[in-house]
């Protein structure tokens, strides 16, 4: 390439890295307005000239270039690791495109020697995350360390005291300390980021934050356990068994070896909380959301919602009204036809209900190493470019109290499995009991394919039995089945899931 066309090249980079028109460029550093128009018509400038504008360009770039950006990471799991491993890959891209080099210099995690597939001998390395945290030596702290309190809570709040940036992706800190943590960064002029706390990939808390201008939440649902709905898919598709599923879900690295915060609706609970005080302006209240696993779902339940037209999903929905705000983690039915009921496998999916664009559906991967990375990324990448919003969508003060609303006539009705004894008069008995607390029955399902547990205890035989309820009141039905296992016409626990119209 000769000398010129090198000239040139530097000049158009220089002016596409900026975004700046051809008549700055040449007002800025050239001193002629026409400059890049005449230089692009063929023109060439002479020695001297390029000579001059190349050493203009130079020191306009080291004025104008901010110092790195420092981060500190603790936690050096899979999300951690390959946090690392983008910004070192990658780093000329990103300097690119924020015109400042972003670095990790110092990390922590417990061991030191384990092999994570990533360069980390040139990093300073620290066994106290508090210590990382407020290292003069960064600028930017990541916890991806997990936990709701311990060294996690710790760091995170030493760093926002003394008022460095803090980048989670943890969602159980932030349920139980978040508006804490929001008041501490607020009043240090620190900057709060969580992206990665709620569905992976999705940058759902961006979309809340930023995204939605003066439109106003009214309802909020969504798959937001990759566990969860890992298992109900498979079992849906295939046919097998939860205690399959899981046990494949634990050896694809989906599962923990201890499950039961994802399975038993824990961790949904807990992004729901956060998610609901970003929509509707309120204190996080974790303690308040009614909260159903999936570990009772059977493929009898599978079998009839398919055979209905609908698919079984673990959903978070939160929904305001005047009375205040309703919350709940359960399994529900869906209508096949619905857009999430087509959120398979690992997939993650959250719906807003606005009075602005109605109904928006933002749907991704919601776990694993590159997509939650990928999010704690995009954090790190607004604070490099200053961007400054309340970390719960408003000033901390303005937080109103959470009030939870009284429940409501579910509109979609309600699927009741139980199982019956087999004796004259059992069907009549619970029929009776339904009508009384003034719930009306769309449908009895009775077949010999969806038994689901042995004779009763007695030797009485039993029959599973489905019912399926037109709207009514949860606490109607709940109360009506308490009474029918008093009779002692069931046996074992029924299974009640609500239907959603969606």
């Amino acid at each position: 390439m000769s000398d010129v066309l090198s000239f040139r090249q530097t000049v158009e980079n220089f002016i596409s890295t900026r975004g700046w028109t051809p008549t700055r460029f040449g007002r800025t550093i050239a001193g002629d307005p026409l400059f890049v128009f005449d230089l692009r018509e063929g023109r060439e400038p002479r020695s001297e000239t390029r000579a001059r504008i190349v050493k203009a360009m130079q020191d306009y770039q080291e004025r104008d270039t901010p110092p790195p950006l420092r981060i500190g990471v603790a936690g050096l799991g899979n999300v951690g690791a390959t946090l690392v491993g983008i910004i070192q890959k990658d780093g000329v891209d990103l300097t690119k495109k924020l015109g400042r080099k972003i670095e990790v210099v110092a990390v922590c995690a417990r061991s030191r020697s384990r092999d994570r597939g990533i360069d980390i001998s040139g990093l300073d390395w620290f066994d106290d995350p508090v210590a990382l945290a407020k290292s003069p030596n960064i600028d930017l702290f990541v916890e991806l360390i997990g936990g709701e309190d311990g060294p996690a809570f710790a760091a995170v709040k030493a760093a926002l005291e003394i008022g460095r940036p803090v980048v989670t992706a943890n969602k159980a800190l932030l349920a139980k300390h978040g508006v804490a943590l929001a008041r501490l960064a607020e009043d240090n002029g620190a900057q709060l980021g969580f992206e990665a706390a709620v569905a992976g990939g999705i940058p759902v808390i961006k979309t809340l934050r930023e995204g939605l201008g003066s439109a106003r939440i009214h309802r909020v649902y969504g798959i937001m356990n990759g566990t969860c709905n890992y298992i109900l898919t498979r079992m849906g598709n295939e046919g097998i068994t939860f205690a399959e599923c899981l046990k494949d879900a634990q050896a694809l690295g989906y599962a923990e070896a201890d499950p039961a915060f994802d399975v038993e609706g824990y961790d949904t609970a807990h992004k729901l909380a956060i998610l609901a005080s970003l929509c509707f302006g309120c204190e996080i209240a974790p303690d308040k959301i009614h909260v159903e696993g999936i570990t009772r779902i059977s493929q009898a339940d599978i079998k009839v919602a398919a055979d209905l037209g609908y698919k079984i999903k673990l959903l978070g929905m939160a929904q305001r009204s005047p009375e205040g705000i309703e919350q709940g983690v359960y399994p529900t039915l869906v209508p096949r036809h619905s857009a999430i009921a087509g959120v398979d496998g690992v997939l993650n999916a959250v719906a807003l209900h606005t009075d602005h664009v109605s109904e928006l559906m933002l749907a991704g991967p919601g776990a694993g190493g590159p997509p939650t990375a990928s999010s704690v990324l995009s954090d790190i990448l607004d604070i490099a470019r200053g961007t400054r919003v309340p970390p719960l969508g408003v000033p901390s003060a303005e937080l109103t109290p959470y009030v939870q609303a009284p429940m409501r006539i579910h509109e979609g009705g309600f699927y009741i499995r139980l199982n019956a004894k087999d004796v004259p008069g059992a069907l009549a008995a619970i029929a009776t009991r339904m009508g009384s607390a003034g719930i009306s029955l769309e449908s009895v399902i009775q077949r010999p394919d969806l038994r689901v547990i042995d004779p009763a205890a007695d030797g009485q035989g039993t029959r599973t039995v489905v019912l399926l309820t037109h709207a009514t009141m949860e606490a109607n039905v709940r109360d009506a089945l308490a009474q029918i296992a008093g009779d002692g016409f069931i046996v074992g626990e029924p299974q009640l899931m609500r239907i959603e119209t969606l």
